[in-house]
């Protein structure tokens, strides 16, 4: 109604009855309408937003900046070191890291500075802002080790950082040697990583096929897991202090929990060659894993099986991979001198939604959720299009596998009985814990 100036909503309540008795066909309409947002979702599946180029060389390690949501860094094989701008999609500085591969890189938890280590022997520590105009690029401190570094991570809270090679060391940043240095009659170790929840524990992949869990309080490690294969990176997860991922070179993903190391808490199986690095979501529901066979894929944390993979025609070995503090986007970094920018969530839109769209794909994906179990929808759901070459190796490994179990079902039931004690495929792959 419209008074002159004044305008008045009037609001009509519409008189709704529940009984289901009134409403004989409300779960077949329901039914329909999750399989057509099943359908539109593969539909507007499109997760690959850019691609950020600019390296000279493979692009061998990356790392987010604690406070801001759109800078990252990366490091390639030929000791350069790029600040990207994401929501520009392009670098702003470039700078002459290190002689050699840029082996590790990490911002410091205020973000003021970052910490990049290399082939040459040294750990160096920069500035996040550029020079001033005439200014040469110096880094802040650099500090020569006695051997090659190999990894390198910060602690959450104070001014502490841990690198490994042929041991773990733990420095203090105004220190010019390591306040602590943890070994365990192992040549060489690949990644060290900080606890983000109880921020004293570290953890590292050693050469000897081992996973090493240390305490900065302490003088000597505390326990580790030696499994059948070796383990390439390994991830903390942010939101359960005690659990980890790692990825291994038996294509495989574990998932322990550190006070139970005789047995994995989750195997997660789907790639078809080795997998290269893991990252976990800021949710600590899900994490992101890169692999040598070119494809990117996503896990539910408790999930044997992948919800999602990514590939293009381009992408080669994926080297290294992030997921972003906001949960939105997946970066990653390939042997062909590319960082690839893809959405989390494939399907999702991207900007401000309407309050009407919101409620939409709200309501679409709790119908999603209630009918998933379904055939049809399942179906269509779980499909994926997969390089030729990955369906075929996919194929194959399903075969082998099968025919691997066949031959073990076959020596049970020809031996005495209790001979051949039943293994289960979470314990097949470690060895011992030793403590």
């Amino acid at each position: 109604l419209d008074f002159g100036y004044h305008n008045i909503v009037i609001w009509h309540k519409f008189p709704r009855n529940y009984d289901p008795a009134l409403h004989p066909f409300e779960v077949s309409r329901e039914y329909t309408r999750a399989l057509n947002a099943t359908k539109l979702e593969r539909v507007f599946a499109k997760p690959f937003l850019a691609s950020l180029d600019g390296h000279r060389d493979g692009v061998n390690c990356m790392a987010k900046h604690t406070r801001n949501l759109s800078t990252l860094l990366s490091g390639s094989c030929d000791g350069e070191v790029k600040l990207w701008n994401l929501t520009k999609h392009e670098c702003v500085r470039t700078l002459q890291a290190h002689e050699g591969f840029v082996r590790g890189m990490v911002v410091r938890y205020c973000g003021a500075s970052f910490f990049t280590v290399g082939d040459d022997k040294t750990i160096k520590q920069w500035k996040m802002e550029a020079p001033g105009y005439g200014e040469e690029e110096e880094p802040l401190n650099t500090i020569l080790g006695k051997t090659v570094f190999t990894g390198l991570d910060h602690h959450q809270k104070d001014a502490v950082f841990a690198t490994c090679g042929q041991q773990v060391d733990i420095w203090d940043e105004q220190r010019s040697s390591p306040i602590r240095s943890f070994t365990w009659g192992v040549d060489s170790f690949s990644s060290v990583r900080f606890n983000p929840v109880e921020t004293e524990l570290l953890a590292s992949c050693a050469s000897d096929r081992s996973i090493v869990l240390y305490d900065m309080r302490e003088s000597a490690p505390l326990k580790k897991v030696i499994m059948t294969m070796r383990s390439n990176t390994l991830c903390w997860n942010p939101m359960e202090a005690y659990y980890f991922t790692c990825s291994n070179e038996d294509y495989n993903l574990y998932t322990y929990d550190m006070r139970y190391l005789d047995r994995p808490v989750t195997v997660h199986m789907d790639h078809v060659s080795a997998v290269l690095d893991v990252d976990y979501s800021p949710t600590g529901k899900e994490f992101v894993s890169a692999s040598f066979d070119k494809t990117i894929r996503i896990f539910p944390k408790d999930s044997g099986h992948s919800r999602e993979v990514y590939h293009t025609k381009r992408m080669q070995h994926v080297i290294c991979i992030k997921w972003s503090s906001d949960n939105k986007y997946i970066l990653s970094g390939s042997d062909e001198m590319n960082i690839r920018l893809w959405k989390a969530n494939a399907a999702e839109k991207l900007g401000v939604l309407a309050p009407r769209e919101r409620q939409a794909a709200n309501y679409n994906q709790k119908l999603k959720e209630k009918f998933q179990h379904h055939p049809q929808i399942r179906r269509i759901a779980h499909h994926r299009h997969l390089p030729k070459n990955i369906y075929h190796q996919t194929k194959e490994l399903r075969v082998m596998k099968e025919a691997r179990r066949r031959k073990y079902v076959n020596v049970r039931k020809h031996s005495k009985p209790g001979s051949v004690p039943v293994v289960s495929e979470k314990e097949k792959h470690v060895v011992t814990v030793v403590k």
